[in-house]
This record gives structure tokens, C-alpha cells and sequence, in this order.
């Protein structure tokens, strides 16, 4: 196995791996490892069935059920089909999963560690692909925060609401979602998390504290809530933070949940299809202690 970082602010690819072949120990530690370091893994070249991938992502820790479980291979509720294709009218998948910058689960008690997509499908559109996942360094954004900022907030928590972030993606034209049930909206009441974490397996200080989720800070008055959300979100999507994956057929790509924010950028349509399989390993090992 072969780790190349990306000339980027986050990054790697990783190559001469087979991740359909059980991951032996060393390879473990070597991507979680990777994953510490460089926030986003690209395997190149992967061809893997769901209980492939399910058994790949397994090994970083338990795989989530998403709340809104309405897409995935059969036998497989673990594996989210994201997709834009649709069947006599019909979607086969989430068309618009992940469309604004958020962190994964963060709006769960048990906070998510990395996420996990399998490119089926890659739009393209005069040989170039579309579709570009984009993420944000926030441990470069931590590091980079006025002094003042980081001791106000140390110790404070960001309440993080999945209903809001469904609600909103709700109110989008064209979406195929469905509006949650009383069971799923009450499965999910709102949660806190610190705004400031160190990472278990780099030991950097991340800030954890995202536009799709984060609706408020801890006791802080309203107004002054907002105005230092606000400011937190405009210093976290920064450019020189950022960094776009582009596609390419049969890649999986694998990002930390703690250190990174993303986006899944929507410059296709029905014309170019999408097909990603998706896996959400929840933050349940003990990662400093597999990482050395």
C-alpha cells in the first residue's frame, strides 16, 4: 500500500490496495493513520460489492442506520443509495444527499467518525466529471481562529438539530425527499457537542461546529449566539482551507468526520446520472489506541 498526499489543504490517494480483500491489521492502522493526517482518503480503482464496503467501513466502527432509511440494497440497511436515477418515474436513491456544508451525524449523541462513498455512477459532461465533494480543513480552521474566539468559546457546546437541516432541505425545489414522520422527528431531538475538539487520532484541535447542523450555542443570549455562528461559519469556508474531490468511476472516498466539513456539490441533472453507495461509521473505538 501506497499513500500519496494531495498538493492541497486536506488529502491522500491511496494506492496498490484491494479494499474487497479483508484489511489485514497493518493496513488498519496505516489508513487510520492516513485518515488522522491527511482528513481525506481516495482508494482509486475499487470494485466493491455492499457487503464489501459494509465490511470495509465495519472495521473504523459501527455502521449507522440513517433515521431517514429510505434507499439501500436489499439486505443492506446500512448502505445508503445516493442517486439521481429514476425507475418509471421513480427515484432509486437520494438525489440530494449532503447538498450544504455540514458534518455527518453531528446532530447524533454518538458522534460520527469518517463517512464512506463508492462511485457507481460519475456524471460527466464533455469528459469532465461533475459532481465534486468539497470539503474544509477544520483543524486548520481551529488553528487559525483569534485568540479572544478560542478562549470564549473553550468548554462552551453548539446544539446540533437534524430536523432543522431536513426542514431546509425539505423547502428545496425539485427534492425527493419526504417529510419525517412524528417517530423519526422524535427518534432525533436536538443534541450538544462541544464547539472545540481534539482529534483521537492526530490530537489537533478541530472546530466542530457546522453550517447544516449547528442551530445555536449553549448559553449564550440569541443575538450573540447568531452573530458568533455567523462569524464561525464565514471563518471556516475560507479557501484556503478548501478542497474539491472530482470523481472518477469505481473510486471510494473516505473523509473524516472530526477534522473536515463537506458538500456535495449539485452541477448536474437528470441528464448525467449519479449512483454513490454509502456507509456512516459512527465514532464508537478507541481510535488513539488502534492509531499507535
Amino acid at each position: 500500500m501506497r499513500i500519496v498526499p494531495n498538493d492541497a489543504p486536506l488529502g491522500a490517494r491511496v494506492e496498490e490496495i484491494d479494499l474487497a480483500r479483508p484489511l489485514a491489521d497493518g493496513d488498519f492502522r496505516m489508513i487510520l493513520r492516513a485518515l488522522g493526517r491527511h482528513g481525506v482518503l481516495c482508494f482509486p480503482r475499487q470494485s466493491l460489492e455492499p457487503a464489501q464496503l459494509s465490511a470495509f467501513g465495519a472495521r473504523f466502527g459501527e455502521l449507522e442506520i440513517n433515521v431517514a432509511n429510505r434507499f439501500h440494497p436489499p439486505g443492506h440497511p446500512e448502505v445508503m443509495i445516493l442517486s439521481n436515477i429514476t425507475v418509471d418515474g421513480q427515484p432509486t436513491g437520494l438525489a440530494d444527499a449532503g447538498q450544504l456544508w455540514h458534518t455527518d451525524v453531528s446532530y447524533a449523541r454518538v458522534i460520527a467518525f469518517a463517512n464512506i462513498l463508492h462511485a457507481k455512477a460519475v456524471p460527466m459532461r464533455d469528459g469532465r466529471p461533475l459532481g465534486d465533494t468539497e470539503f474544509q480543513n477544520m483543524c486548520a480552521a481551529y488553528d487559525d481562529l483569534p485568540d479572544a474566539i478560542k478562549r470564549s468559546l473553550e468548554g462552551r457546546n453548539a446544539i446540533h438539530d437534524f430536523c432543522t437541516f431536513w426542514d431546509r432541505m425539505l423547502a428545496r425545489p425539485g427534492t425527493t425527499r419526504l417529510p419525517l414522520t412524528d417517530e423519526q422527528r422524535r427518534s432525533r431531538p436536538p443534541v450538544t457537542h462541544p464547539i472545540f475538539m481534539t482529534h483521537p487520532v492526530s490530537g489537533r484541535r478541530a472546530l466542530y461546529c457546522n453550517p447544516g447542523f449547528a442551530t445555536a450555542i449553549e448559553g449564550l443570549p440569541k443575538d450573540e449566539s447568531h452573530a458568533m455562528l455567523d462569524f464561525l461559519f464565514h471563518h471556516q469556508l475560507q479557501d484556503k482551507y478548501f478542497y474539491a474531490h472530482k470523481w472518477a468511476l469505481g473510486d471510494v472516498l473516505m473523509w473524516d468526520d472530526i477534522g473536515t466539513i463537506h458538500n456535495a456539490a449539485s452541477d448536474y441533472g437528470p441528464d448525467t446520472p449519479r449512483l454513490m453507495h454509502r456507509v456512516q461509521v459512527m465514532a464508537t473505538l478507541d481510535y488513539q489506541r488502534l492509531a499507535a
